[in-house]
């Protein structure tokens, strides 16, 4: 009998920890044997789970800025860029600026689920965070710019945004005396034109890079910088919660666009994201996949900041995402949304998403202080 009440508890024991404290990789495996495996070079790191014909990168420590800092010319275009960033002026109103929508201290959005603009117009699309924007081959939730010099005209001139004329906004920025001196170091010349506008606004943006977190200094070496927790969701989201098909590189994103089940089509609140761009029926219901560091700062999540939650977030995911309800009418009608073939349900037990969301903490930090400088007169 105590051998059957001793073995009773051990099992109950075994169970218990394989609920909080394992998962399963080729067996079992237990937190101390995650932090072997993962002190390793990432090279070295368990495969990790990726569909067939999906094009990844390892993660890894998050980039610096691409421009040379060390140049003066470029250091005088981002000085001008940063004014011109925090300058309500830039706006019809003289009430709105870039940093109206993207808030250094909320990370570099507005924590709003949409954006609110002239005249407290309702955007219908969330604010993304600037953080490492400059790594992005396309800009928007929708793909619509290719750059980031032509991604500062939209809002700008946007009639919902900044409601700005961009005619009269050179006019109006030399106008300002005490602009002239940052033109002049930044381009040679006093004179005011929007390609120099938009110049500046781009390479201060290009500037802008997330500070190293708890999991860059575990890839640098420091191997207790992630709980165990973490390092469970480190592997989890490798391998079982298949993150790495979409969120993968430094910046854990794979630079695409991809349908999630959140378009509806049909309904209020329709948006067909990269369609409204190419044009292709493939593309519709397609948009940015975003990269995920700070992630837990930035919310709400999505293109229409749709979940508020991260919990939420996760239990969709598990079940697979939503699908569009096909109506007899539509049944052969070529823009019928398609939800991303990587979409699947992950089957995650509870302890297992709560791991995935520890390790996105880790890859959180607080942002980098930058206050708003004096603007000229």
């Amino acid at each position: 009998m105590k051998r059957v009440l001793c073995g009773l508890a051990i099992s109950l024991g075994f169970l218990l920890f394989l609920s909080f404290r394992t998962i399963e990789f080729n067996g079992e495996i237990t937190p101390d044997s995650l932090r072997k495996l993962y002190s390793k070079p990432t090279s070295e790191w368990p495969k990790p789970t990726i569909d067939p014909g999906v094009d990844y990168q390892e993660l890894g420590v998050v980039p610096p800025s691409p421009l040379d800092l060390d140049d003066q010319k470029v250091k005088d275009r981002v000085a001008l860029g940063r004014i011109l960033f925090f300058d309500p002026r830039l706006s019809e109103s003289n009430q709105i600026s870039c940093s109206s929508c993207h808030a250094p201290d909320l990370n570099w959005t507005d924590g709003r689920e949409v954006s609110i603009g002239h005249d407290h117009a309702v955007n219908k699309r969330n604010a993304p965070s600037l953080e490492n924007v400059w790594y992005f081959k396309r800009l928007f939730w929708d793909g619509r710019a290719e750059t980031l010099e032509d991604q500062a005209k939209s809002p700008l001139s946007s009639d919902i945004e900044m409601h700005q004329d961009m005619k009269l906004l050179p006019k109006k920025i030399k106008k300002i005396k005490g602009y002239a001196p940052f033109f002049i170091a930044a381009f040679g010349s006093k004179e005011v034109t929007a390609d120099k506008i938009f110049k500046s606004l781009a390479d201060f943006q290009r500037t802008i890079v997330s500070r190293k977190s708890d999991f860059d200094r575990f890839l640098e070496g420091n191997k207790n910088s992630l709980t165990d927790q973490q390092l469970t969701g480190l592997h989890l989201f490798r391998t079982k919660a298949r993150c790495m098909n979409c969120h993968n590189g430094p910046l854990f994103t794979d630079n695409s666009f991809h349908n999630v089940g959140l378009t509806y089509y049909g309904r209020e609140h329709e948006d067909l994201g990269l369609y409204n761009v190419t044009k292709k029926p493939e593309d519709v219901g397609k948009f940015k996949t975003p990269g995920l560091r700070n992630v837990m700062r930035t919310g709400p999540w999505f293109h229409n900041g749709l979940f508020g939650d991260m919990d939420g977030i996760l239990n969709m995911y598990n079940v697979g995402m939503p699908v569009q309800r096909v109506r007899p009418e539509q049944e052969n009608d070529p823009l019928l949304p398609k939800n991303d073939k990587l979409l699947r349900g992950l089957r995650l037990s509870k302890a297992e998403r709560d791991a995935v969301i520890s390790f996105l903490q880790s890859i959180t930090t607080l942002p980098w202080k930058d206050r708003q400088p004096a603007l000229p007169q």
